[in-house]
């Protein structure tokens, strides 16, 4: 490893109590999405400390923020994405107190050590909100947030360590079904039961599934099956995901159970009203250029991938949207010490707090510096990601 890249990491290690602290601090908060009030501020405050121009609020969301560190003429312009939500009852059960610690300390570790020595670039540190609910980064694409950015990336806590893992596309179906209430036993003759429309539904939906392909999954819940066992439902309501490793093969399904939600609201005899969105989320495009360059990164600190490498994901993010629009990146880093823990289990947000979990939050902090390091002192890469994202690499 050469000096300067050396550097990078001393810069990265000096950051090492800062890191904890904001760490420790954040998973206490455990903000919902579009509440990380006070986990927006910890991480723009401290980039606001290491000389980071910053602007809260950006993309219409209180708790958004861009900051920017820029060398020369700004370009190329690579950012780090901080997550900042948490799960109800779960706390920080999906790691994003160690996504955001991590994108907001590699940011600030690789504008400190191009001073000096990049003539020109843009270190950009953005706290996107509402990941749980698949908002904050879909609505910072449509509000061009990421027009400019020349690469994105951040990492990811996991069991294992992985660098090209995809996402799926997923789109939000709410179902309402309306009947008529009546007493179930002195007069059920005069009742339109919406909870059967309901029951219907997924008696459908699972009928469907035979049909579907291995890359497509639909799942849902009955969040509202009536009051009393004694009333005829008039109202009841599910909520669907539905999710494809293809965004045509997913709306493709979209159709197909929406007309299993009408077939069972005529069966019923129930009228029915769909509510979708607000955002699809976009399948993931890993770009191969960032992905080379954050193995190399690994090379450097003596790691390994965990096991074959894969791009196969079964979970679905908005960073999906990211990587329609700009080159991007998520590899996972493991807070288990080789322990398998299921993301969204107690188990796992206790897991990003101890030792293991410092640890992997650090090794995402060097090798994301690492990244950007290289793609600030190789302009050739920038190009390359660019030229296979335009023709589908």
């Amino acid at each position: 490893m050469d000096r300067a890249r050396k550097k990078v990491l001393s810069i990265a290690e000096a950051l090492s109590p800062q890191a904890i602290r904001m760490l420790r601090d954040i998973t206490s908060y455990a903000e919902l999405p579009l509440a990380e009030t006070r986990t927006s501020g910890t991480l723009s405050d401290f980039l606001q400390s290491k000389g980071f121009r910053v602007r809260r609020g950006v993309a219409g969301m209180e708790t958004a923020f861009r900051a920017e560190y820029v060398f020369g003429r700004g370009k190329p312009a690579v950012a780090f994405l901080c997550e900042m939500d948490a799960l109800p009852s779960l706390g920080h059960a999906c790691g994003h107190n160690i996504v955001g610690v991590a994108s907001a300390c590699a940011a600030a570790a690789l504008a400190e050590s191009g001073r000096g020595v990049f003539r020109s670039g843009k270190v950009i540190a953005l706290g996107t909100p509402a990941e749980e609910t698949g908002y904050g980064k879909a609505r910072m694409v449509e509000e061009g947030i990421f027009r400019g950015i020349d690469a994105a990336m951040m990492v990811h806590p996991s069991s294992r360590r992985h660098v090209a893992k995809g996402y799926l596309a997923l789109h939000k179906l709410r179902f309402t079904y309306h009947g008529r209430a009546s007493h179930a036993a002195a007069y059920p003759e005069h009742g339109i039961n919406a909870l059967d429309g309901v029951l219907l539904l997924f008696n459908a939906v699972s009928a469907l599934r035979q049909q579907l392909p291995d890359t497509v999954r639909v799942h849902g819940i009955i969040t509202e099956g009536g009051q009393a066992p004694n009333i005829i439902p008039e109202r009841a309501k599910a909520y669907f995901y539905v999710r494809g490793e293809e965004e045509g093969e997913m709306r493709d399904a979209v159709e197909r159970v929406k007309a299993c939600a009408a077939g069972a609201a005529t069966a019923s005899r129930c009228r029915l009203t769909v509510e979708e969105g607000p955002y699809t989320l976009s399948p993931m495009r890993v770009n191969p250029v960032l992905a080379a360059s954050y193995r190399r990164a690994l090379s450097a600190l003596k790691l390994r991938e965990s096991g074959a490498p894969t791009d196969r994901n079964r979970g679905s993010s908005d960073i999906g949207n990211v990587s329609q629009v700009v080159p991007t990146l998520q590899p996972n880093v493991p807070i288990a010490s080789g322990e398998r823990v299921q993301i969204h289990t107690r188990p796992f947000a206790e897991a990003t707090t101890r030792p293991s979990g410092i640890e992997g939050m650090m090794e995402g902090i060097r090798a994301l510096a690492l990244t950007g390091y290289d793609l600030f002192s190789d302009p050739t890469l920038v190009k390359e990601a660019w030229r296979l994202f335009r023709t589908g690499g």
